[in-house]
């Protein structure tokens, strides 16, 4: 297993080839609140990014900075989102999530900071992915997604080869991809595929360079809850033409 080759210790749609998306975790939740409905009728339609035909949108002409542009993949609630939008204000970021409860908390966040440098997509990441011009993303983020923990269940998890091909089409020679989760087997499981792909250099030097969230991480209320088999690990990787 990875994380024994890795020292990593545990304590406890439109496209016919795009399967549609399954999750391990809630599908539903509370009923949104007037004000999230409203974010949800009128902002969201405003901060949607237009996704077109494959490989044409370049994701810099959505921002009036033209800086640098960073992805995140299921952002849940947002908070890590909206906090690292609101410290990089001349950074573009967009944002992931295909259900309307985490689509609304983070349209909140947008509102209730003024942030002007954050699109949005609640829909199967693949496709914004696919619709992206090539080296065009230069830093991305996917934090604790759906884990799937049964063993039957584990081809639906994100991390796949296909999937990390078509991320690396998208980000720029240099680039940055966080990967976080705390179930021990997605862990062993993900950092084989990002090494086998032969794209991703990981820059981990020492144990506690996985082992402790990176300094300028935004803790979420989900790594709150505690809710996996292990301890947070942290992969974070340069992208290698």
């Amino acid at each position: 297993m990875l994380g024994q080759e890795a020292g990593i210790m545990t304590s406890r749609t439109q496209d016919p080839s795009i399967r549609p998306i399954r999750t391990f975790g809630r599908k539903g939740g509370r009923p949104l609140s007037g004000r999230q409905q409203e974010l949800i009728d009128n902002l969201l339609p405003r901060l949607t990014v237009p996704v077109g035909a494959p490989g044409e949108l370049d994701p810099h002409t959505l921002f009036p900075a033209h800086g640098p542009v960073c992805l995140e993949i299921g952002f849940g609630g947002g908070e890590h989102l909206i906090e690292q939008a609101r410290r990089a204000p001349m950074t573009g970021f967009i944002g992931c999530e295909p259900f309307i409860e985490g689509m609304a908390k983070a349209l909140v966040g947008v509102e209730d900071n003024s942030l002007a440098n954050v699109r949005l997509w609640m829909d199967d990441a693949r496709t914004l992915i696919d619709s992206l011009t090539d080296a065009s993303i230069d830093q991305a983020f996917i934090l604790f997604p759906d884990p799937w923990p049964k063993k039957r269940q584990q081809k639906r998890r994100l991390i796949q080869p296909a999937f990390l091909q078509s991320l690396h089409r998208i980000l720029s020679p240099g680039a940055r991809v966080r990967f976080a989760t705390d179930v021990a087997s997605y862990a062993d499981e993900a950092l084989a595929t990002f090494r086998n792909h032969g794209g991703f250099e990981w820059q981990a030097e020492r144990a506690s360079d996985w082992r402790s969230a990176p300094a300028d991480h935004v803790p979420t209320r989900y790594e709150a809850k505690q809710l996996g088999d292990c301890k947070p690990v942290w992969f974070d990787f340069r992208v290698q033409p």
